[in-house]
């Protein structure tokens, strides 16, 4: 759909009423230049305008297909094609909504291919209307008044993402889980956006060094430059800091499920310290309870009963201890030098002992002579 058409020569638009496809072909041709301007044009349309202007096929195949990132492409007979993305922020939905727009940009005319609802360029034909010195460098104006807009539409976006980076963060280091499914869509929302700002300091750049790019408006271009390595800047930032808000939200996840296990860990305790309390009364009221006539026979007393609920506590207490001493001790460390075979470590020092006192007798016996041998007899 043909949005506005226009034919400037000398600063100034040259008619105020409309003009046809046909009658922006030939006025292309009598100086100065036409602005052409295309909403969610149909292909068939699109045909028309590529014989109407002499466009490449492959740059109207660009202008129709959806592209990830801005670019910027040169044909043989001299026309450039700039494809950027838009942006604008929803305070409804809380998104960013996307747009793209095609710039077919050539000496004679200029033709803009707009996609999506965040792509109005109204504001920028009326704001370079306004400006008749720029208009008189030629075509190379609208596509200055184009970025201009398209980069100061970056600034709100950049601001309602910091608001609710800024939200999330109070959330999270507060203490408080967030939700992480928001931050993850805040992430993607952020990643998007860079792929939208950052690709489009390049074709800027290609703009500043161009040979044919009027002097007049280099001064413009660069402004727009530095605004959008600002923007950039901020952008790049905010990915960084989402990052990091995301890690610190698991950690505090971490914390809260931490401290539901000690609350779980604590309440069993205290059922389980009420439980050890009713043990033995459930144990004396289950033994007593049942229907042995040996057992109700016996129980003629208070003494009785005292002496067999005693037998009955610390039976099962001991066989329990024992029970639990014996494991303790299979699982108990070996004895240092236990591992040593026989006749080694620490198990040869009585040998050694005994030995050297039956050496010691054996010599003393050994140097007695025989009148020694003989008185002793």
């Amino acid at each position: 759909m043909i949005v506005d058409c226009a034919h400037y020569r000398d600063g100034r638009r040259q008619h105020a009423g409309p003009m046809s496809l046909e009658q922006a072909a030939a006025h292309s041709t009598r100086g100065g230049f036409v602005w052409l301007g295309l909403f969610e044009p149909t292909p068939e349309e699109l045909a028309t305008v590529r014989a109407s202007f002499r466009l490449h096929e492959l740059a109207v195949e660009d202008a129709q297909a959806a592209h990830l990132r801005p670019k910027a492409e040169r044909y043989e007979d001299g026309t450039e094609l700039i494809v950027l993305r838009t942006a604008r922020y929803d305070d409804g939905r809380e998104e960013i909504d996307t747009g793209e727009i095609s710039v077919f940009l050539s000496e004679h005319f200029v033709i803009t291919v707009r996609q999506g609802v965040a792509s109005e360029l109204a504001g920028a034909r009326s704001r370079l209307e306004r400006r008749p010195e720029l208009l008189r460098a030629g075509s190379a104006a609208t596509l200055w008044a184009i970025l201009d807009q398209v980069v100061d539409g970056y600034s709100p976006v950049v601001a309602e993402l910091e608001r609710d980076i800024e939200q999330i963060e109070a959330t999270v280091f507060s203490g408080t889980v967030a939700p992480t499914e928001r931050i993850y869509f805040l992430r993607r929302e952020a990643t998007d956006f860079y792929r939208a700002v950052h690709p489009l300091l390049a074709v800027l750049g290609r703009r500043l060094s161009a040979d044919d790019s009027p002097g007049e408006l280099l001064p413009y271009f660069r402004d727009v430059h530095d605004h959008l390595l600002l923007v950039n800047e901020e952008v790049a930032a905010q990915r960084d800091l989402l990052a990091t808000v995301l890690e610190a939200n698991i950690a505090v996840i971490s914390v809260e499920q931490n401290k539901i296990n000690l609350r779980q860990s604590a309440t069993m305790e205290r059922l389980t310290i009420v439980a050890t309390v009713f043990l033995p009364l459930s144990f004396v009221v289950g033994f007593f309870g049942q229907n042995f006539g040996w057992l109700v026979g016996h129980i003629t007393g208070l003494t009785a009963f005292l002496v067999l609920s005693a037998i009955g506590l610390l039976l099962p207490c001991l066989v329990l201890y024992l029970w639990l001493r014996r494991q303790r001790g299979r699982e108990a460390p070996p004895t240092p030098g236990a591992e040593d075979g026989p006749g080694q470590g620490p198990l040869r020092r009585p040998a050694r002992a005994d030995s050297r006192r039956e050496a010691g007798a054996t010599d003393r016996t050994s140097h007695r002579t025989p009148a020694n041998r003989h008185r002793t007899g």
